[in-house]
């Protein structure tokens, strides 16, 4: 299978997964029942043994404890990094109040990951049958995140073996905004998947030098911020934003969320950096 005929496939992948609308069992208002929740991806491949890998190991990114895509599948060949946009029914709701998530936002995050775990399932099977051994670490039983906050080793807290993030960035498909979104050409609302995989997949040229290069530095994600999480000094303060969510989920179990750093930005539907 070549990369033109593996796209085309994932494509109608996306397309027809079932999963991509939230339910009607599980609509939290009866305007979200049958909601679309993503637009179509970006996709970005890499080699599995791009060189920015290591660099994730680095105390400073995440850390020893991240796992390269050799240590997850020795295998290993490509990597690929799915970027889902959110519609733009999942986004509205969410830009009119700016102290609390729009039930259509929680529902992105919940019934939007369950989409993204059939899709990955989708695709693993697909490069399965082509021969080819194929996993995504998220689904994989030895993914850990946020390891240091029992411990509050402040060198593991709210990181992962395996960041969805930081593999998109390796990937191409988009650099780290302020507040540690992804920044890519279909802006930085949505979603990341990601798999290994031993087929063989031409890589794709990045087409930026710095990790933070789509970023316009304008600092309206802090003002959107509910809880000043995020500053031009610090970046984003990952324990306040997470005791938010905490106290988010307390009140709407399983449904949670935020995402106030993502919409009514420059950067919510396009790159801004992108010259």
């Amino acid at each position: 299978m070549n990369k033109g005929v593996f796209i085309d496939n994932v494509s109608e992948l996306f397309l027809s997964n079932e999963y991509n609308h939230i339910p009607n069992d599980k609509a939290l208002s009866d305007d979200l029942i049958s909601v679309k929740i993503f637009d179509a991806p970006i996709i970005g491949i890499t080699s599995a043994d791009d060189p920015v890998f290591l660099e994730l190991k680095n105390e400073h990114i995440i850390g020893k404890h991240f796992m390269l895509p050799s240590e997850w599948l020795p295998e290993a060949k490509s990597v690929i990094s799915f970027f889902f946009p959110f519609t733009e029914a999942i986004r509205a709701g969410n830009r009119s109040d700016k102290s609390y998530p729009s039930k259509g936002w929680m529902h992105g995050r919940i019934e939007g990951q369950v989409f993204l775990n059939k899709f990955s399932a989708a695709v693993i099977n697909l490069l399965t049958d082509a021969g080819c051994k194929t996993l995504s670490p998220p689904m994989d039983k030895r993914f850990r995140s946020s390891t240091g906050i029992e411990t509050r080793d402040l060198d593991t807290m709210y990181t992962s073996n395996w960041s969805e993030r930081h593999i998109g960035y390796a990937c191409g498909v988009g650099t780290f905004s302020l507040s540690k979104g992804l920044i890519t050409d279909k802006g930085v609302a949505g979603r990341m998947a990601s798999i290994i995989t031993e087929m063989e997949l031409t890589p794709d040229k990045k087409t930026y030098r710095k990790y933070d290069e789509n970023c316009i530095m304008c600092g309206k994600c802090i003002d959107n911020c509910p809880v000043s999480a995020i500053s031009f000094e610090h970046g984003k303060n990952h324990e306040l934003c997470s005791k938010f969510l905490d106290s988010v989920l307390a009140e709407n179990s399983p449904w949670y969320g935020c995402g106030k750093c993502q919409v009514g930005v420059p950067c919510e539907y396009i790159n801004p950096g992108k010259k």
